[in-house]
């Protein structure tokens, strides 16, 4: 799309109402939310006589999980492409992945078969997570992180993470999660369209503007959603089906997760917006990305619970 047919598109699309807070404003909270982890971490709460540990230097930012709603909007689809940067500087030819399309078309084949069970209001939906947080001229954090949050989203949840190792030193810290109207709950992720190509107009539309490219934002807007949808087997397939309308993704032939589970991989983005969503080579399962491995989700009933074996 050039700058001319951007701006007419930005131009005829209502407005997005109460959109999520920015990008980079998201991660700025991340990062501080993650620096007061790491610090608490290292001096858990039982041990009372401790002497309390040094402010830790800003971590480098990372991608990390969010789930936020998505306003209705459209927008013009497109094929699924990669991008070949030409001479011309903005001039960008894009040529569609025929390998990329294949692969994702499969995975939402295998996504839309999974069964389900009812989830219930009053329940919370558990995500059991692994990830890294560099910790600036000191080394990096290995942590993990199991969130419950209301299914409905009209209450509180928890936090629980655990640094495994680290210059922070090893250590659990609970927090609470308040309500957050920006943030989606299951059952807005519920009500998202099931039609692939409504579900990309509305999220098209929702990340315009935002980048590095547009297409690696509505990527990255879908990444966030996978690891609940996969409790909802239609929505999850069209999310899929939806990034196969996406320019920017390839195949990668052997990825790795966070967790340093081994499997095969699309990739959209390049340095250090480069990023990888990682799958079961031989059931096409989701197991997260390169920077943040998804070990468990599920409904429970209790805060503090998960699901059962």
């Amino acid at each position: 799309m050039n700058p001319a047919e951007r701006e007419e598109l930005t131009r005829l699309l209502p407005s997005p109402g109460n959109p999520a807070p920015p990008s980079d404003r998201l991660l700025m909270l991340e990062d501080h939310l993650m620096r007061e982890i790491t610090r608490d971490a290292a001096r858990p709460a039982a041990d009372a006589g401790a002497q309390p540990a040094p402010a830790r230097p800003a971590p480098r930012p990372r991608r990390r999980l969010a789930l936020l709603a998505v306003p209705l909007a459209t927008a013009a689809a497109v094929v699924v492409t990669v991008l070949s940067v030409g001479g011309g500087g903005e001039d960008r030819r894009p040529v569609t992945d025929q390998e990329a399309v294949g692969l994702l078309n499969r995975i939402a084949t295998v996504a839309e078969s999974k069964d389900t069970s009812p989830v219930r209001d009053d329940q919370y939906i558990y995500l059991h997570t692994q990830g890294t947080q560099r910790i600036m001229d000191e080394g990096e954090d290995v942590f993990r992180r199991s969130d419950w949050r209301p299914v409905d989203g009209r209450s509180d949840g928890l936090a629980r993470i655990t640094v495994l190792s680290g210059p922070s030193g090893k250590g659990t810290t609970d927090m609470a999660l308040s309500a957050d109207p920006n943030a989606g709950s299951y059952r807005e992720i519920e009500r998202l369209p099931t039609d692939p190509a409504r579900l990309y107009d509305r999220i098209w539309a929702e990340t315009l503007g935002q980048g590095p490219t547009h297409e690696e934002a509505a990527l990255e807007r879908i990444g966030a959603l996978l690891p609940t949808a996969v409790l909802l087997p239609e929505t999850d397939a069209a999310l899929y089906r939806a990034a196969a309308m996406i320019p920017g993704v390839t195949v990668v032939d052997d990825a790795e997760d966070a967790a340093g589970r081994r499997g095969i991989g699309l990739a959209f983005g390049s340095g250090d917006d480069r990023d990888v969503w990682v799958f079961d080579r031989e059931d096409l399962t989701y197991l997260g990305s390169e920077d943040v491995a998804v070990l468990d989700v599920g409904a429970v009933d209790e805060l503090g619970e998960t699901p059962a074996a």
